[in-house]
Order: C-alpha cells, then structure tokens, then sequence
C-alpha cells in the first residue's frame, strides 16, 4: 500500500463519481441524464476534496507484478458532529484482481490509517444490489447502522 499521487487521485475521483453515477441510476434515484454531473457535484461539495488534504488518506494497492490492484479513499469527517468517525469513501479492486484478497487489504489499510489519526469508528455505505461488498464487510465485523428500503407502487 502506498498513498496515492494527486493524479492517480483525480482519475481515481473520476471514477468515483461514474460509479456511484451508474448505481444511484440502478437504484431508481437519479436519472440517467443528470446522474454524472449530480455525483460530480456531491464530491465536490462533500469532505473528499483531495487525495492530499489535511484528514485524508487515499492508498492505492500494487498487485502481482507491481500491477495496479485497487483504491481506496476514508477522509476524516466530522459527520454528526463527532470527530471520532471517518467515512471510507470507496474501495475498488480492478477486474482482474477481484478474488484475491485485495480488497480486504484495502479495508484493513483504510482501517488502519483511520485508527493512527485517532478515529474510533470507520463508517461507509453499500448498495443493497452489492452482494460482494456486503459479504466483505459483514465479514470484517461491520455491522448495519441505518437501513432504506423501498418497494415500487403501481
């Protein structure tokens, strides 16, 4: 693990923002049309400024044969008030990595960097349609905390 450079941090945003885009699209939320440019602006207007800034931690994983494996970002927040919390942004392992442990890696280095700041609890949020991340998560001793359901009305 190793922290991320500013570049490799904006391509690494901008993918985030087309991720998280194309799931709110599949979880009826947002429409198609304004779904990249409201992502865009949440990150923009949200804590995750930069790879850089002062709370945050943004690592990269190297894979087999110094091959890129993954990101992850878990800037320290504020949320609610409590200082002691930090929020794990994302954690992605690219496609021919998945299965191999690098993902769990990712969680532990963003655990890790978020306990040496001081911070008592890591939170973040899954999609109900990930199955593979919650199992992650679930496994790594995460719990649910908040829950939104929904049911389509005719």
């Amino acid at each position: 693990m190793r922290p991320m450079t500013e570049a490799e941090f904006a391509g690494w945003q901008d993918d985030l923002a087309r991720a998280y885009a194309d799931e709110q699209v599949q979880s009826g939320n947002w429409a198609p049309g304004e779904a990249l440019a409201r992502a865009r602006e949440a990150a923009r207007r949200g804590s995750h400024r930069g790879g850089t800034h002062p709370g945050c931690c943004s690592s990269s994983g190297c894979g087999q044969a110094g091959s890129e494996s993954g990101a992850s970002g878990s800037p320290s927040s504020t949320r609610r008030g409590l200082r002691t919390r930090a929020f794990l942004y994302d954690i992605e392992v690219d496609e021919p990595h998945r299965g191999k442990g690098y993902g769990r890696a990712l969680l532990t280095a963003a655990e890790e960097a978020a306990r040496s700041r001081g911070v008592s609890a890591l939170e973040l949020n899954v999609f109900g349609g990930n199955a593979t991340s919650i199992g992650l998560y679930e496994s790594a001793g995460y719990i649910v905390v908040q829950q939104q359901m929904r049911t389509r009305l005719t």
